[in-house]
């Protein structure tokens, strides 16, 4: 059953996926009528709704931990199973209010961005710093795409091999973490070019491997000090309390392999994100719009792409849109461009066809390349 309030998709949606036809991004100009309709009809859609962000986003990290806390203490097997799939669903959904964060004007939702690293961005050591300075750039329109991008790489056009990569390097992200904070950032502030290495590229979350991030400046630097602080405190206490036998071994497990749940389903939402098509030119925003994607369809997109990541190709056409006026916001925007429009072409029916459009272009343009 549809929403009722997005249209249904039409046939030309279900086909594009399959036929995985590629869009020429270079040189296209700006669909100027898209850009005029889409701000125009949601002007009084911009401001972030405090009661909405909450509630959502503590609910969200109150049945997370919950549930956590049950796959731990469960006896049976099922049970404890269907505890750490709830428990990764929601840290999943309080987790992606990271995303938020970046794009939020703070002084209209006070204390949100401590709270958030106080409830989930620190204990499970993805604090703040990590996404915001990273994430911006990655809506530059002189940066979108190209090698400047923290962001972006051309998947689509890339070998086979490197889609299970991107998946394996989710599963290792808990240790990955802990060695981060626990080790290498402790032993980082006593060895300068290890400060370095650290700062530049194991403080940010970015699929880039060519991205050199530069060192904190100003209110920006006080706040990375003091989330570094607390995720190195956590991780050294998950180092200490394993060694020592404080912590039983299987709730560790347990843990992390929430963390690795959550950092998986990201991964695959991030695969069908956008259709990966640049090869590192800077593009116009309708070209941007276009290389990323909306599955705005039926009810699982609310589950593997929650707090409005299944508009992706929206927010990258509004990035200041608080997520929870985008459904409201791509209603009016399709409804008055229509189904052949530019904004019905970035429209898409399902996870699995924008799957399956990526690995049978790797298959095809990255062997052949």
């Amino acid at each position: 059953m549809q929403p009722a309030s997005i249209p249904a998709p039409s046939s030309n949606h279900d086909e594009t996926p399959r036929k995985g036809a590629r869009i020429t991004l270079s040189g296209m100009a700006d669909d100027r009528e898209l850009l005029r309709t889409a701000a125009e009809l949601t002007r009084d859609l911009q401001k972030p709704r405090a009661w909405i962000y909450w509630p959502d986003f503590l609910g969200s990290a109150a049945v997370g931990y919950g549930s956590l806390a049950g796959a731990i203490l469960a006896h049976s097997p099922w049970v404890a199973l269907a505890f750490g799939v709830l428990a990764i669903l929601a840290l999943y959904r309080a987790t992606l209010f990271i995303h938020e964060i970046t794009h939020l004007n703070h002084a209209l939702l006070p204390g949100f961005r401590f709270m958030w690293n106080l409830v989930i961005g620190v204990p499970t050591m993805l604090p703040s710093f990590m996404y915001e300075g990273i994430h911006t750039q990655h809506h530059t329109r002189t940066k979108y795409g190209t090698a400047e991008d923290p962001e972006y790489l051309p998947l689509a056009l890339m070998k086979p091999w490197s889609l299970p990569f991107f998946f394996l390097v989710a599963v290792f992200m808990p240790v990955g973490l802990i060695l981060r904070f626990g080790v290498l950032g402790p032993l980082s502030m006593i060895i300068p070019p290890l400060r370095r290495v650290v700062m530049e590229r194991l403080s940010g979350l970015q699929m880039n491997p060519s991205y050199r991030r530069r060192p904190p400046e100003g209110e920006f630097a006080r706040q990375w000090f003091w989330e570094e602080l607390g995720a190195s405190l956590v991780a050294m206490t998950i180092i200490a309390t394993a060694v020592t036998g404080l912590l039983p071994l299987h709730a560790l497990l347990f843990y992390m392999a929430i963390i690795a749940g959550v950092a998986l389903l990201n991964q695959a939402r991030t695969l069908v994100a956008h259709r990966w098509e640049n090869e590192g030119e800077p593009l116009t925003v309708t070209a941007q719009f276009l290389d990323s994607t909306n599955v705005p369809y039926g009810i699982l997109p609310r589950l593997w792409a929650p707090v409005g990541l299944r508009f992706h190709a929206l927010h990258h056409l509004l990035p200041s849109l608080p997520y929870h006026s985008l459904t409201e916001a791509h209603r009016r925007i399709a409804g008055a461009m229509g189904q052949d429009s530019t904004y019905a072409k970035a429209n898409y029916p399902t996870l699995r066809g924008l799957l399956a459009r990526l690995i049978s272009s790797t298959m095809t343009r990255g062997m052949a390349g």
